[in-house]
């Protein structure tokens, strides 16, 4: 095994197949002060699961924007803080980052949860913050530095339903697991029953667990007597994926939908081959045809030896949105003639109003508005979302997202 270290080997990974995409490479100006774009995420818990595929999407990012230049010839750095699995490390981290980093931005947090008790805080530093995950209902209404490139779950969890429909014509009963401890799962699984009531299917039983959850006995016992055609489930990776597992176990043979939570091949060593066959709506794809996209999935198969699962392709959409939006904003007014106060400012009114071909496709943003009627965050304008199956191998050692119809 190569003794090289991981990041050096990524770097030079995602340089080869990046610089398919470039006209021409823009040499970076090292002896200038690097800007600091801060990520925090799960590095650490069950959460990591999700915040490592994070990782590595701002780690190749990084890679790609600096060898194209980086900020007009100024360097980007990548500050990494961990958020755990609570909202107490979100918010360490989001102090960390804005107080003794001095980050522009922020990327992250991993959850939404966390992003409920974290973004109030970089709103109230004026520090633009875009979520790559965070995709429950009201995170850019926390206020007017909180973006997000996650599509929220309204416009994707439906998508997953009606595939099931298209499987099995005559599916009637439903019945839904969600975890009660996650704000996001608990969002997600509002829209999966407001999705059923609206295809006029019979939600024949709720059971609620926890993300720390390991054994699903009695809510597995309590539903299967009711012979559901379809079990849908907003979890995390761990959880959701033990919960199939053991819903196998006990016989149960029907559909299963996945929430967002599902959307990592994480989840595969967890179910194994009792993964097959689950149906999970996403806002990527790595099949989708442009440049950057097909650039950022070999520079991903190249260190990974997989395909890049929708984690790190919002991750890397982050980072290149700050960009993105930094030099546009270096041109009008430059970025070393600012503090770091007032470029804070201005790139937030930049994100807003840019647009960006990014991995996931065209995208823009969206000024929100909260309760009351002032102007809040920017929500993502997204043009495409798709439907993958999971596909394992009989022994359940590989496995891979497939994109349906």
């Amino acid at each position: 095994m190569s003794k090289v270290p991981f990041s050096k080997r990524l770097v030079a990974f995602a340089l080869v197949a990046l610089m398919v995409v470039l006209p021409s490479a823009l040499l970076v100006r090292a002896e200038e002060e690097p800007i600091v774009i801060g990520v925090a995420v799960a590095q650490t818990t069950n959460v990591a699961l999700f915040g490592q595929e994070q990782v590595i999407g701002a780690q190749i990012a990084e890679a790609f924007f600096n060898e194209r230049g980086g900020v007009n010839g100024r360097p980007i750095r990548i500050a990494y803080a961990d958020t755990g699995g609570d909202e107490a490390g979100a918010i360490n981290a989001f102090q960390t980052l804005i107080n003794r980093e001095n980050v522009v931005g922020i990327l992250g947090p991993t959850l939404s949860q966390q992003a409920f008790a974290a973004d109030p805080i970089a709103d109230q530093a004026g520090v633009p913050v875009i979520a790559p995950s965070n995709t429950a209902r009201g995170i850019p209404q926390i206020g007017r530095f909180i973006f997000r490139v996650s599509a929220p779950v309204t416009f994707i969890a439906p998508n997953a339903v009606k595939q099931a429909i298209k499987i099995n014509p005559d599916l009637k009963r439903v019945a839904v697991f969600y975890a009660q401890n996650d704000a996001f799962s608990v969002s997600e699984t509002g829209v999966f029953q407001q999705t059923v009531k609206d295809l006029e299917l019979e939600l024949l039983d709720v059971q609620t667990f926890q993300t720390t959850d390991t054994d699903f006995t009695t809510q597995i016992t309590n539903v299967l007597p009711l012979e559901p055609e379809l079990i849908i489930i907003s979890g995390l990776a761990a959880d959701g994926g033990n919960l199939v597992r053991q819903l196998r176990e006990f016989g149960y043979k029907g559909l299963i939908v996945g929430g967002n939570g599902f959307n990592t091949t994480n989840l595969f060593p967890v179910c194994q081959a009792l993964c097959d066959g689950i149906l999970v709506a996403q806002a990527y794809s790595y099949q989708y045809d442009s440049e950057i996209n097909q650039a950022f999935r070999e520079a991903y198969k190249a260190q990974q030896g997989k395909e890049p699962p929708q984690f790190s392709a919002q991750a890397f959409t982050g980072i290149q949105v700050f960009v993105e939006a930094l030099s546009r904003l270096d041109e009008r007014k430059p970025l070393k003639d600012m503090d770091l106060a007032t470029l804070r400012a201005e790139l937030r009114d930049e994100i807003m109003n840019g647009k960006y071909d990014t991995p996931l496709g065209p995208i823009s943003f969206e000024e929100t508005k909260k309760d009351d009627g002032t102007p809040a965050g920017g929500e993502i304008v997204q043009e495409r979302f798709y439907v993958a199956r999971i596909e394992m191998s009989e022994d359940g050692k590989e496995g891979r997202f497939t994109f349906v119809d």
